[in-house]
């Protein structure tokens, strides 16, 4: 069975989008500055999709159980497929809490970032593996754990001197020597050789994320989740990479 790729939309793509994937999924919930429950809620979603909350405002000061009911009511009338807490704060008690509490009280999957997934029965939503890492040692340590995993059109560079190497996000310069598609990193790259230093450029597309899912399904991966803006006018749209 194909590795199903869940795109996350804003509301303003969902109500521009002609054709929704065949995954969708309904981005930047979130805790409410103005009040004590959630913000950014669907106002209709298909059956079927994956709800996510994210805390780029702070939980501080809300109600576990309130925040825990809406979620239930949002179950209640979408049905969804699952819901994603991408939490980003590590380690905050009242996260904590609530990751628990809905982990517990929701009738779905919940899939939880690895910042809180540590000794919670849940799937973990793991972020991308560097450009320069295998995908099996970006999963070790998460063996016997269903994963979900965020896919994304990535860009590195890494120069290495005889001081040591630095790696920065994004393509320093653009290539202007001959490129190379590398199958077990599933990524491109272009070299560039300097008298006491080598700078390689590396960068994932399309055709490599489709060849890294193909790869994920033989370990315990069960989705993809990555962006619409970026992702949709690949075959992860329909999902036909199989």
């Amino acid at each position: 069975m194909a590795l199903p790729c869940y795109l996350a939309m804003t509301a303003a793509e969902f109500a521009a989008a002609d054709v929704l994937p065949a995954f969708p999924a309904w981005m930047a919930c979130h805790f409410s500055s103005y009040g004590t429950g959630l913000s950014n809620l669907p106002a209709d979603l298909p059956k079927k999709a994956i709800i996510i909350l994210n805390d780029r405002i702070p939980i501080s000061g809300h109600d576990p159980t309130q925040i825990s009911q809406e979620m239930c009511m949002l179950y209640d009338l979408y049905q969804p497929d699952s819901f994603l807490l991408d939490f980003q704060r590590p380690q905050n008690p009242e996260t904590v809490e609530l990751v628990k509490a809905l982990c517990h009280t929701l009738p779905c999957p919940v899939g939880v970032t690895e910042c809180y997934a540590q000794g919670i029965d849940c799937p973990v939503f793991l972020s991308p593996p560097p450009l320069y890492v295998p995908l099996a040692e970006h999963l070790a340590p998460w063996e016997n754990r269903e994963v979900w995993l965020e896919v994304a059109l990535d860009s590195q560079t890494i120069r290495l001197t005889p001081e040591g190497n630095q790696i920065q996000n994004g393509l320093l310069r653009q290539p202007d020597t001959p490129i190379f598609q590398d199958h077990t990193l599933h990524c491109h790259y272009h070299i560039i050789l300097e008298e006491n230093a080598a700078s390689f450029f590396l960068s994932r597309k399309a055709d490599d994320l489709l060849g890294l899912l193909e790869e994920a399904e033989a370990f315990c991966v069960t989705r993809a989740v990555g962006l619409y803006q970026q992702l949709k006018n690949t075959a992860l749209q329909k999902n036909t990479f199989h």
